[in-house]
């Protein structure tokens, strides 16, 4: 749930402040269903570290990876472990899965969003 939670929130994010403002409160005008099968497809991957993000953003985005648990973040590292696509993604950049702290999948572009210690 928190990783839904995270992605959710990581959406909003990407989408900027007026839609994550839009999403508090608000239906979903899709049914579920539909809206699940849409979102599903991945059509590309994009990995962003979140250094690269403007820093209202960032910290949004750090808050919401502080109340994931480390069970949360193993179950979406097996996840992305588990599709070639995401691990070549990361790969490209220099990155492997234990760097993923958030996901969003948006219109079939699934982000990583990655953070180097």
């Amino acid at each position: 749930m928190r990783i839904f939670t995270a992605s959710v929130i990581a959406a909003a994010l990407s989408l900027g402040t007026p839609a994550w403002a839009q999403m508090q409160g608000t239906q979903p005008k899709a049914p579920p269903q539909a809206q699940s099968e849409e979102s599903a497809t991945i059509r590309s991957i994009q990995v962003v570290d979140v250094k690269e993000l403007q820093p209202e953003v960032r910290s949004r985005i750090e808050a919401v990876v502080a109340k994931a648990s480390e069970d949360d973040l193993q179950r979406l590292r097996g996840s992305i472990d588990g599709s070639k696509e995401a691990v070549s993604a990361l790969k490209a950049k220099g990155m492997t899965s234990a760097q993923v702290v958030a996901v969003n999948l948006t219109d079939g572009v699934l982000t990583l969003f990655t953070k180097t210690a």
